[in-house]
């Protein structure tokens, strides 16, 4: 089995022909994962790719979902915690920033989830009756 890290993967679903480098790995990427018959992709990828995807390359939520949605359905591929990153793309589509659904979802067997002045992630998750419960204390 091959695990793969993030570069590849951001090969993989951009073409970006400015950079030298990319034009030369992106092939590679599209052999690895076409051609791989066990790949492994860990969920810390998974959410760097998410950063790298909206910071570098300015994709909406919309397009991370379908490449995460892609990859999950790409033969001979295994994301780690799969049925926790697909719960977490439908709190992303929702309006929950990708990263704090991952978080929130880790938590499930806790009562809340304390954070510091984010009180938009904890307001979202009001709205969207999750748990657990998001906790922005009093300073």
């Amino acid at each position: 089995m091959i695990a793969l890290d993030t570069n590849v993967l951001a090969r993989f679903y951009v073409d970006d022909p400015s950079d030298p480098e990319a034009a030369k790995q992106r092939p590679i990427a599209q052999r690895l994962l076409t051609g791989s018959a066990h790949l492994f992709v860990p969920l810390t990828v998974i959410l760097e790719l998410e950063w790298v995807l909206r910071a570098f390359y300015g994709f909406e939520a919309k397009d991370f979902v379908r490449v995460v949605r892609h990859l999950l359905g790409v033969p001979g591929v295994s994301v780690q915690e799969w049925a926790v990153v697909s719960d977490a793309l439908a709190l992303h589509t929702d309006g929950l920033d990708f990263a704090d659904a991952l978080h929130l979802l880790a938590s499930a067997h806790c009562t809340e989830l304390m954070t510091f002045d984010d009180r938009r992630f904890a307001r979202r998750a009001v709205r969207l009756r999750l748990s657990p419960r998001v906790v922005v204390p009093s300073l």
